[in-house]
């Protein structure tokens, strides 16, 4: 039987790339995301390969939105959120509290969020994966926002894979990546980022799109892992 996988945040970057991979298997692709247009445009670069993907338009941080969805969405196998947030940089004292609040309602309550209302759509033996980030154990000065966050969403997966038992639930861990994330900085100015960032990584490169969607392939393939964060990030943790 088909394999159906939603996958919210997967118009662009990490989260196509991981619709790209589940494609050529021939599931079924649900993007799910806030810009109509990046959707539509995602939805027909799989369908020209022969892929079979449809689209909703969805803001995690709205949970209405979410109920709505949970009353219409079919059962799927699987459910992949990379869907992110704009978090604020620098120290407590510097920090715009209503910004900081507005990223951890996006990427941390939202994907309690899809947690709560849409698990129950998953069928038996399905998964939930997540997406946190590798500042949640690195000190790093003046990403107070991003590391407690991360943190945060990674401390839930546990408490989740125990609450939602059977279905599993797995958080990546992301690195520095090449993705749109990036899109606002002049081509140069990337490329020069990039490359000093993977001279001081011990795999002495910069993580692509397709890296990290093989680690989502992974933890939604094996069946004796849950409750577990894959840290997918060059050694950035070591360095």
């Amino acid at each position: 039987m088909t394999q159906r996988t939603l996958i919210i945040g997967g118009a662009t970057g990490i989260g196509f790339a991981v619709a790209q991979l589940l494609a050529t298997r021939g599931e079924h692709i649900i993007l799910a995301g806030r810009h109509h247009d990046k959707l539509q445009h995602a939805c027909q670069q799989l369908q020209t390969t022969g892929a079979t993907a449809e689209s909703v338009e969805l803001d995690i941080a709205d949970e209405a939105q979410l109920e709505r969805l949970a009353r219409t969405l079919e059962p799927v196998d699987n459910i992949v959120v990379t869907a992110g947030s704009q978090a604020p940089g620098g120290a407590l004292t510097s920090l715009d509290l209503k910004t900081a609040k507005q990223a951890f309602d996006t990427k941390f309550w939202g994907s309690l969020a899809v947690a709560r209302h849409l698990s129950g759509k998953i069928n038996p033996g399905g998964t939930l994966t997540l997406t946190s980030g590798f500042l949640a154990r690195r000190t790093v000065p003046g990403t107070l926002v991003k590391t407690t966050m991360n943190a945060a969403l990674e401390a839930a997966v546990k408490m989740l894979a125990k609450e939602l038992s059977p279905l599993r639930i797995n958080a990546i861990s992301p690195g520095l990546t090449d993705t749109e994330a990036y899109a606002g900085m002049a081509p140069q100015a990337r490329e020069q980022m990039l490359a000093r960032a993977a001279e001081n990584l011990p795999a002495k490169r910069y993580g692509r799109a397709e890296d990290l969607a093989k680690g989502y392939l992974f933890v939604i393939d094996n069946l004796f892992v849950t409750g577990s964060v894959l840290d997918i990030e060059g050694g950035a943790l070591v360095s």
